[in-house]
């Protein structure tokens, strides 16, 4: 039979996880006092809580049942009668009675394992909602990395609902990082602002989902346009190879699929020019 988990649902090591990054996030700078250290504080707290009802639930578990002995032949003899009083397989053992004890013990530990089980449930849910906590608190610091190791974590220990959750808000607080630069994207624009949105619509394409690549993909078409205009300016020769023209013309527009090749495309020609 298999040992029974640390943890009735997960490994020790993936249950511990989120409490790791607690713990390097406690560890880090004096910035990340407040709300973030408090959300921390809670974390390991409910992790500590799981771990010794998740103790308690191994400690109750049934343990394996013995392999039957071989049966062996009676021996010839005499039929005893049994004892007055005494039903056969109720003789007084360990437990006293007449065998009800032992059942009676067997029902208890049973139940105690089965609260047990219900506890280690109950605080890993504390555990995963107190992570979600800790995830948006992140966001709202600005830490983005912070929270996209969070939800790996979860993702890694099967939550992968709530890892999905805390990367749409991921996604929403990159989009929200950078609406206006995005909203600034125009096929008029100098150097200094072409390399801001560059960078704006990498760290979009790496966060949001990617039913909303259509909607970088059009921003791709300004932003090429405002390449190949400051090359015309400086009678930059434009290669055969170059794709800038042909993005600025709205040729990848319908290829959503591609957009990041597309970005990059653009954005090496670009360095090319400074």
């Amino acid at each position: 039979m298999t040992k029974p988990a640390a943890s009735p649902y997960l490994s020790l090591r993936q249950a511990v996880r989120p409490a790791i990054i607690a713990h390097q996030l406690l560890a880090g700078d004096a910035e990340r006092a407040g709300k973030l250290a408090a959300e921390c504080e809670e974390l390991l707290l409910l992790t500590r809580e799981l771990l010794k009802a998740a103790g308690h639930a191994r400690i109750l578990a049934p343990e394996p049942a013995p392999e039957p002995a071989p049966e062996l032949a009676p021996e010839a003899g005499p039929e005893l009668a049994p004892e007055a009083g005494v039903r056969p397989g109720s003789e007084p053992g360990v437990f006293g009675g007449l065998g009800v004890g032992a059942d009676e013990h067997v029902a208890d530990r049973h139940a105690r394992f089965l609260h047990a089980y219900a506890d280690a449930g109950m605080a890993w849910a504390k555990v995963v909602g107190s992570s979600m906590a800790l995830g948006r608190a992140l966001l709202a610091a600005g830490a983005t990395e912070d929270a996209r190791r969070l939800a790996g974590c979860l993702a890694a220990a099967g939550e992968e609902s709530a890892a999905a959750d805390l990367l749409a808000e991921l996604a929403k607080a990159v989009l929200a990082a950078h609406q206006e630069q995005l909203k600034g994207i125009s096929n008029k624009m100098p150097p200094e602002e072409i390399e801001k949105s560059i960078k704006a619509l990498r760290a979009v394409l790496l966060e949001v989902p990617k039913d909303l690549n259509r909607e970088v993909n059009r921003m791709l078409v300004p932003l090429a346009a405002s390449i190949h205009a400051i090359m015309r300016q400086r009678d930059i020769e434009i290669p055969y190879t170059s794709r800038v023209e042909h993005i600025a013309a709205g040729g990848v527009a319908k290829y959503p699929d591609i957009v990041t090749i597309s970005l990059d495309e653009i954005a090496a020609e670009f360095e090319g020019l400074c």
